[in-house]
């Protein structure tokens, strides 16, 4: 029998189960998705989430012992009671997901954390961020997540929710953020807000990829906004690196993918503290997991058990 983690990563724009081997596989044909977009009502929800659950487990094979499962929140959540309240998802505000979950596979061990953090429990584990213990993962997509390695050990602080970068605010920026600050990096720096920044500029795309695509062309708006998202990214981790003494932040999401020069203009935001050299020293790397680093830091909850703090 091969020991297998049931992983779920529920986000704004999609909840993903899947089955997770021991050493950090998403084992093939397990894999499955439905949407969870902002409009989703409750009822639509739970029923996302109960159909790829369901679906997952039914792809356990003969040689698969399930020994648990782990869930990836986006935040914020309230960790003792296992509630999430997702910026980007209205509908669900303390909504039991860890009981959901729960009453669908009786005698199953349910952990329940942000979702930044099992993405940087992934990146230690299999990714980019082996071989080091004071790791922050970020994803920059729809929003802006993060969670916290320190001393080899994820950090979730006592209401779940440390690591939670996308909003620290970015100096010099003054975006209006939902969570009701400004200047946040997830006003800055998301997909989404990117774009809204670039269409004020006079870019007449509307997605992410349009951005990227422009940018690739030489569209001088475009390459202005992948600059900014990519200062405010350094600017913050920059301060993180300040706080937390970081040896490297390992980023993933969709919007990461849009061009090199995110990566390049936040490390020149960090080598500007060039009098610090404990903060310039941070590498900023891209994801060593692809796609599929949400799924197997839901899955480490269960098989990384070891390093995750209490």
């Amino acid at each position: 029998m091969s020991s297998v983690a049931l992983a779920l990563d529920f986000g704004g724009t999609k909840v993903e189960a899947a089955l997770v081997s021991s050493d950090g596989v998403v084992i093939p044909g397990t894999r499955f998705r439905r949407p969870s977009g902002g409009a989703s009502d409750s009822a639509t929800l739970q029923s996302a989430v109960l159909d790829v659950v369901r679906e997952a487990h039914d792809a356990l094979a003969p040689e698969h012992e399930l020994i648990g499962v782990g869930i990836g929140s986006a935040g914020p959540i309230t960790l003792a009671e296992g509630l999430v309240s997702p910026l980007n998802v209205p509908a669900w505000r303390d909504f039991p997901l860890r009981d959901l979950v729960q009453e669908e596979l009786p005698g199953v061990p349910v952990t329940l954390q942000m979702d930044g953090i099992c993405i940087t429990l992934a990146e230690h584990w299999v990714g980019a961020a082996q071989g080091y213990d004071n790791v922050m993962g970020m994803i920059v997509s729809t929003g802006v997540g993060g969670g916290l390695v320190l001393g080899g050990r994820t950090v979730a602080g006592p209401t779940g929710n440390a690591g939670h970068i996308g909003h620290i605010e970015a100096g010099g920026f003054d975006d209006a953020c939902p969570c009701g600050g400004r200047g946040c990096l997830e006003a800055v720096a998301s997909g989404p807000r990117t774009v809204a920044w670039a269409r004020t500029q006079g870019f007449t795309g509307a997605t992410g990829e349009e951005l990227a695509a422009a940018h690739r062309a030489g569209d001088p708006v475009a390459i202005a906004a992948i600059d900014r998202a990519g200062r405010a990214i350094g600017q913050v981790v920059a301060s993180a690196t300040s706080l937390v003494d970081l040896e490297i932040v390992a980023i993933g999401g969709g919007f990461s993918h849009s061009s090199p020069r995110l990566f390049e203009a936040a490390r020149e935001a960090v080598a500007e503290r060039r009098e610090f050299g404990f903060v310039t020293k941070v590498k900023i790397v891209p994801s060593g997991l692809s796609h599929d680093g949400p799924l197997i830091g839901a899955g480490a909850l269960v098989h990384r058990a070891d390093r995750v703090g209490g």
